[in-house]
């Protein structure tokens, strides 16, 4: 097979597969993820059945390729805060601020990536290292901005002793917050505006991992 046809066949494998992705964000945003079936998916994306099998093997695989979608729209996120600051603690506020926004802005992305965990134990093995690579691309620019942290002096040495640990607390940290507000519709827990609890998650965090001043 020549190139260029190798190349135009992969730009239409490839274009089948996010019309599919498409379809099915579509369709889970207005029925619900239980409620889709397969046909309406192939139906949203005018493919046939058949077809549809042939890029997912059932709808959970389908979600799972949302998921993963998920976590690249995160990554980009991430990316972009931490070029918006120079010192190692102003990166990771950045991110968590950028994480708040993934949340608001992205919500049907936010809950899919909740799910992820779970959702990669039945993931088959090329989808399952697509998932832990993505998760793994995300948690290695939160240990970059606390070496980061660390090397500039932002950050306190004797509370950091695993970068990557202090990386899973914090995002784990904002996103109970986070799901703490969701839970209560719009407001934190005890009445408090969502947004002024994760504001106020975001400063005890960042104070918690902060280098003392004297």
């Amino acid at each position: 097979m020549s190139e260029p046809l190798k190349t135009r066949r992969e730009r239409e494998k490839q274009a089948r597969y996010d019309t599919i992705l498409d379809a099915a964000e579509l369709v889970f945003s207005e029925k619900g993820y239980e409620r889709t079936s397969m046909d309406d998916i192939a139906r949203t994306a005018s493919l046939s059945r058949a077809l549809l099998y042939v890029y997912f093997k059932d709808k959970a695989a389908i979600q799972r390729g949302i998921m993963l979608r998920a976590g690249h729209s995160l990554f980009r996120r991430f990316e972009e805060a931490r070029q918006t600051a120079d010192t190692g603690l102003a990166q990771i506020r950045a991110m968590g601020e950028s994480y708040y926004r993934f949340y608001l802005e992205e919500p049907d992305y936010f809950s899919a990536l909740t799910k992820a965990s779970t959702a990669m134990i039945e993931a088959d093995e090329s989808q399952a290292e697509e998932m832990l690579c993505s998760k793994s691309d995300l948690m290695e620019l939160m240990v970059a901005a606390i070496k980061l942290g660390l090397q500039d002096g932002t950050m306190n040495r004797r509370r950091i002793s695993d970068p990557a640990q202090t990386a899973l607390y914090l995002r784990g940290a904002l996103h109970g917050a986070i799901l703490l507000c969701q839970s209560e519709t719009g407001e934190g827990n005890d009445g408090f505006p969502a947004e002024q609890l994760i504001r106020h998650t975001m400063d005890m965090l960042t104070s918690s991992i902060a280098a003392c001043r004297t």
